[in-house]
């Protein structure tokens, strides 16, 4: 057999930001592909809807509902939830931006993305290698952001801490490679989320970025659920440290 198994039969995925957006696709897109899915967030009533949309795929689904930012709690629950059972993917996806001009972010501001993307996101990755490195074997998939790569009008901290888990993923990568646990990242330019909502609704706005898209378009997010299908799957499993663009060309654009 030359093709590898995009399969997710029988694995259990926890993905965190998993009631909207990007989140929710990518639970929805493991629950379609075989995955049991831990839901990670901080809205009860979300968690129940989607919980609801994993079970009518078949599968097994389970709620967190917690602020990301206690992630040792979060841990805690995990453990106790699960028990044995071990976690074959792990999926950071919570994420916050706040869209201030450099001259005008304040300590608070900074603090709090800081905490959510990029505190939040290591301890977690680090508590979920903890669990797969006894089974010699796991994959973490971290959703970073053009933003990380490329130079933002606007939301600088948001840029520097998608930028941090990037080189983070490629570090994990390579001190994890060791017990086979694969660290891959995801850097999506704009898809309909609750951070992109607003600002999709400007005409003007939106002109810019497809200006700069070769396909031309904003993205669908079931657009990036293949990708994620992919670094969980055993598709995947001699790919490490490597963060995969679905961005509709917008990174080879030449000014």
């Amino acid at each position: 057999m030359y093709l590898p198994s995009f399969s997710l039969d029988g694995k259990l995925a926890v993905v965190t930001g998993a009631t909207k957006g990007i989140g929710r696709a990518i639970a929805l897109g493991y629950a379609e592909a075989g995955a049991d899915v831990v839901l990670i967030a901080r809205t009860l009533e979300d968690l129940e809807k989607v919980k609801k949309e994993v079970e009518a795929l078949g599968r097994q689904a389970f709620t967190i509902c917690n602020d990301i930012k206690d992630y040792k709690k979060i841990i805690a629950k995990v453990d106790e939830l699960l028990g044995e059972r071990p976690i074959d993917i792990w999926v950071n996806n919570a994420g916050v931006n706040i869209r201030s001009q450099a001259l005008d972010v304040t300590e608070e501001e900074w603090m709090h993305i800081v905490d959510v993307n990029m505190k939040s996101a290591f301890f977690l990755a680090q508590a979920a290698a903890k669990k797969m490195k006894g089974n010699n074997k796991g994959k973490i998939i971290n959703v970073s952001s053009v933003g990380g790569h490329m130079a933002l009008r606007t939301g600088v901290v948001y840029a520097m801490t998608k930028s941090a888990i990037i080189q983070m993923t490629k570090n994990l990568a390579m001190e994890l490679g060791k017990y086979s646990i694969n660290v891959n990242a995801i850097e999506p330019w704009y898809f309909p989320t609750a951070l992109t909502e607003t600002l999709l609704k400007d005409e003007a706005y939106v002109n810019d970025i497809l200006d700069r898209t070769p396909l031309n378009r904003i993205g669908k997010l079931e657009e990036l659920v293949g990708t994620a299908v992919y670094f969980a799957s055993d598709a995947s499993n001699y790919t490490t440290g490597q963060t995969l663009f679905v961005d509709g060309g917008m990174t080879i654009y030449g000014f």
